[in-house]
């Protein structure tokens, strides 16, 4: 078990005045069988006032404007965190048992459709079905998809943008955390399994050494259906462990983005993120 502050701050600078802006921000964790959120704050500058909520897919979200003018907004969320082993039930669900849920639960049914960002390639829906031929149950069949996608891709920053769709990395064999994990579940839902996209953060290092501040990224994993929801990180090829603290989940990256809003004002501006996670426990 790890106990983790995470702090997690994105800042804009405008040249010149934004008479308004309008927010929402998805950066504050929230307590789950696997973990249990201590404190949780989030601090505007310039001040505005907040509003609290779950959105549809569970995830806590704060909306926040800023109504006067302002050159710059600062977004920082400050959590604790009490990050516990995962563990997973036994006794998957067969096949036959697990086509019958995907057809009549909408929970599953809405995360076993594509969106534009986890399309797959044809040779992904290729290698997914070529696993699932292979006799394996629901559970193996996914783990099996997502470690051949992880395995099948080199982590590398620059080459994909915040758009870009599974698609597009799999031509490249490139990505960063986002890209493999649309990919993987394109190719879990061309399977037939449900999977959703986790947003959260990791803590880079195997053994956090306690008090040491470390630089961290926000950071994306898949979970599937099998009769339980199951969590796996395509990018590191781990399981969901105590080093990993989930934020949201939703169908893609657009239904759980750290920060998202509209603005009057220039269209240039400069954007800088920094997360750092010490392991306090």
């Amino acid at each position: 078990m790890n106990r983790l502050r995470i702090r997690h701050t994105t800042s804009f600078t405008y040249e010149a005045d934004v008479s308004a802006s309008y927010n929402e921000a998805r950066m504050r964790p929230v307590s789950s069988d696997s973990q249990l959120v201590l404190s949780s704050t989030l601090q505007v500058e310039p001040s505005a006032s907040q509003h609290d909520y779950t959105d549809y897919w569970g995830t806590r979200v704060t909306s926040f404007e800023v109504i006067t003018p302002h050159r710059g907004l600062t977004v920082s969320a400050t959590s604790l965190v009490e990050a516990r082993p995962r563990s997973h039930a036994g006794h998957p669900v067969a096949w036959e048992q697990l086509r019958s849920r995907t057809a009549t639960e909408m929970e599953l049914i809405e995360h076993l459709g594509q969106t534009r960002l986890t399309e797959p390639a044809e040779d992904v829906v290729r290698l997914a079905e070529e696993i699932a031929a292979q006799g394996l149950n629901p559970c193996e069949t996914a783990a099996a998809i997502a470690r051949t996608v992880g395995e099948s891709m080199e982590y590398v920053q620059g080459v994909t943008g915040v758009h870009s769709t599974a698609a597009d990395a799999w031509e490249e064999k490139k990505g960063v955390c986002q890209d493999i994990t649309h990919i993987t579940l394109g190719a879990l839902r061309a399977a037939g399994i449900p999977a959703r996209y986790v947003s959260g953060y990791l803590h880079p290092s195997r053994e956090p050494v306690v008090g040491e501040s470390v630089r961290g990224e926000s950071h994306a994993w898949v979970e599937w259906f099998c009769g339980h929801w199951v969590g796996f990180d395509p990018t590191n090829l781990i399981d969901i462990a105590d080093r990993h603290v989930l934020v949201g989940a939703g169908r893609d990256y657009s239904d759980v983005p750290p920060l998202h809003g509209v603005y009057a004002g220039p269209r240039a501006s400069d954007l800088t993120v920094s997360v750092e996670i010490t392991r306090v426990a």
